[in-house]
């Protein structure tokens, strides 16, 4: 956003990670839009107001008024009486912020603490009406005039009782007006919850959040004190509809980015929302587009899965981590590589490997012995591990920053599995081949899956994102043997380019199934790579009822059935637990995750999972990411989901 005032009302200069400032911007954005559209909508009227509650360091007035959009028009701004103050003193010891307020103001007086004529900041508390209502009076707030009022993450820090009375008065005392609300939602999934710890650790409650948990819990709200007309919608619609498709390029190529997942989950927790009252202002700005996305339908829950913290011989703390992976290396053995997490008490892009090794019903911590070490794993992520025989895998892709992802292809070889002396001992070689094909490997958020072509095998590299590319919608086939590319004829519609989707081996060929497209919207096709006599077809998978658009998730395919694994989608109300589609019929059915027995909260995305069939059940690896300015969340242990009953429930 373009503020030349916002220097003078920090102390500090800092810059922030990138998912920050895109939270921060479609905030701003979205406040914008709603301001813009209320002067537009009233520019016919000889006078107009906006009123801010809770404005703090805000310079909406500055930022209008030096683009000439304060035409007949006053701003008033509320907040405490000591930020009121501190505000004041800025304006006045500022020459440039006096330059647009023409002047350093009238002196002090009760309330008032900076007025000039289209200016006026005031410190009062907004939980008492009577002396909020005074105040602006004797500021020369006129309730008869069209007025915007705004709180952008304020009335939520008040108790509720006083933060409905304060929407009812506003009702009450203007005949004429638009209330606009930013605040926060969904406390009860995970990213919620960690939301609300934040805030609780800073002392700073949301308190509306319990009695109004969603969008049309608050609409309901300001409809039953007496405002006629509001509309509500969260972030992630905001951004698909109300910014232009060039603006969002022009955000993307600012700076590096690759945290989606916690872009589209923080935009599903805030919303924002107009109420109207009065003919001059009842049209809604958040009603003037047809939505270009929307969230989907609620799933249909068919039941419920209850999660349960593995048994583990020890502490793991190792495995606190996301953008990782794990594969079966053997029917017992699990390893799992690379990812960002938790490292003697810091946080890291990990470099070692660790081993899980079942006996019976419990799962033991192995160890990892690195034959010939060097320095070619590094700390990638996001990359892929696929077990091609019973002693060797091939790791391709990943990166180390969005900016550098020239990792390549590695070999993963177990020579002796497990050492005789040393069970729980797994050995692993680093073997770095003959490049296969830089644009095969230089990619991330991608998927490789074992496929198979007139009796040869080969691995299917496709899709993922680059450093060049946001989106690849490309694939290669990798001979396994020859250790090279090979062209192999692909007939059907080319699918959509995506990253972040799931891909699984099946029946010779490769399941596709959701990911992130070109536009940044959660996919929602399933695609089968069929294989035919001279290479292979794209056709279509059809769903029954069509599954909710998600990425970021896991997938298995079990006895006809494909298994969709957590991830994020759009839909705000809810977060994906299990998926189960049924490959002849294409009848999908939809499962929430119980968590009640876990201590923590479970974020299903950037996790790795395996399926072990003999016992119907999935282990849950790592998963989570950095929670906007909320801190970074990391599942804490590995956690068991037995899946008996929906398999056999099909």
């Amino acid at each position: 956003m373009q503020d030349g005032f916002l220097q003078y009302f920090v102390t500090k200069r800092c810059r922030r990670a990138p998912l920050i400032h895109w939270g921060y911007y479609v905030r701003a954005r979205a406040v914008d839009h709603c301001v813009r559209e209320f002067l537009l909508q009233s520019q016919g009227h000889p006078r107009r107001q906006i009123l801010s509650f809770g404005a703090g360091f805000d310079s909406l007035y500055f930022r209008l008024k030096a683009v000439g959009l304060l035409s007949c028009t006053v701003v008033y701004e509320v907040d405490f009486p000591s930020v009121a103050s501190r505000k004041a003193a800025l304006i006045k010891g500022t020459k440039d912020l006096a330059v647009v307020v023409g002047g350093v103001g009238r002196r002090e007086s009760g309330a008032m603490s900076f007025a000039v004529e289209d200016y006026k900041l005031l410190g009062v508390d907004l939980s008492e009406l009577s002396k909020l209502e005074k105040a602006l009076k004797e500021a020369g707030l006129d309730p008869e005039v069209p007025t915007m009022l705004l709180a952008e993450v304020v009335l939520t820090y008040m108790e509720i009782s006083r933060s409905d009375a304060l929407i009812q008065w506003a009702a009450q005392h203007f005949p004429c007006a638009q209330f606009v609300l930013y605040e926060q939602m969904h406390p009860e999934d995970a990213f919620g919850r960690i939301m609300q710890q934040h805030f609780s650790r800073l002392n700073s409650g949301l308190h509306a959040l319990a009695q109004y948990p969603d969008c049309e819990a608050q609409r309901r709200r300001f409809l039953q004190r007496g405002w006629a007309e509001c509309s509500v919608i969260d972030m992630n619609e905001f951004y698909a509809n109300f910014i232009p498709e060039d603006e969002r390029r022009r955000v993307q190529a600012l700076e590096p980015f690759d945290e989606y997942e916690e872009w589209h989950l923080k935009c599903s927790h805030y919303f924002i929302l107009v109420a109207s009252k009065g003919e001059e202002l009842a049209w809604t700005p958040l009603f003037s587009k047809m939505p270009a996305f929307s969230a989907d339908d609620p799933p249909r829950v068919a039941g419920s899965i209850s999660a349960s913290v593995c048994t583990i011989d020890s502490e793991i703390v190792g495995l606190r981590r996301y953008g990782h992976h794990s594969v079966l290396i053997k029917p017992h053995v699990v390893l799992t590589t690379g990812g960002f997490g938790e490292q003697d008490g810091r946080h890291c892009r990990l470099r070692d490997f660790h081993v899980l090794i079942r006996h019976e019903d419990n799962w033991r911590v192995g160890s990892v012995r690195m034959e010939k070490p060097d320095n070619t794993w590094g700390g990638r992520l996001f990359h892929t591990v696929t077990c091609v025989s019973g002693s060797q895998a091939l790791a391709v892709g990943g990166r180390m920053s969005p900016t550098n992802a020239d990792l390549g292809i590695l070999w993963l070889r177990f020579p002796d599995s497990m050492t005789a002396s040393d069970p729980d001992c797994v050995v692993v070689e680093l073997v770095s081949p003959q490049p296969a094909e830089d644009l095969a490997s230089s990619r991330w958020r991608h998927t490789t899956t074992e496929v198979m072509c007139q009796g040869q095998k080969y691995l299917f590299i496709y899709g993922g994102r680059s450093a060049v590319q946001p989106v690849l919608g490309d694939w290669y086939f990798l001979h396994l043997e020859e250790f090279s590319c090979k062209r192999i004829s692909v007939g059907g519609p080319v699918p959509e380019g995506r990253h972040s989707h799931s891909a699984c081996s099946w029946d010779g060929g490769a399941l596709i199934a959701g990911g992130l497209g070109a536009a940044e919207q959660p996919l929602n096709s399933v695609l089968f790579l069929r294989p035919t006599g001279s290479g292979f077809q794209w056709q279509s998978v059809e769903t029954h009822p069509p599954f909710i658009p998600r990425y970021s998730h896991t997938a298995h395919v079990h006895d006809g059935k494909l298994l969709l694994v957590g991830g994020v989608w759009l839909h705000s109300a809810s977060v994906p637990g299990v998926t189960v589609i049924d490959l002849m019929t294409g009848f999908s059915l939809d499962y929430q995750i119980d968590t009640v027995s876990l201590k923590w909260p479970l974020m299903l995305h950037n996790h790795s999972s395996i399926f072990l069939p003999d016992k119907r059940e999935l282990l849950l690896i790592g998963g989570g990411g950095n929670c906007f300015s909320f801190g970074t969340h990391l599942n804490l242990r590995p956690v068991c989901l037995g899946l008996s009953n929906i398999l056999t429930s099909q």
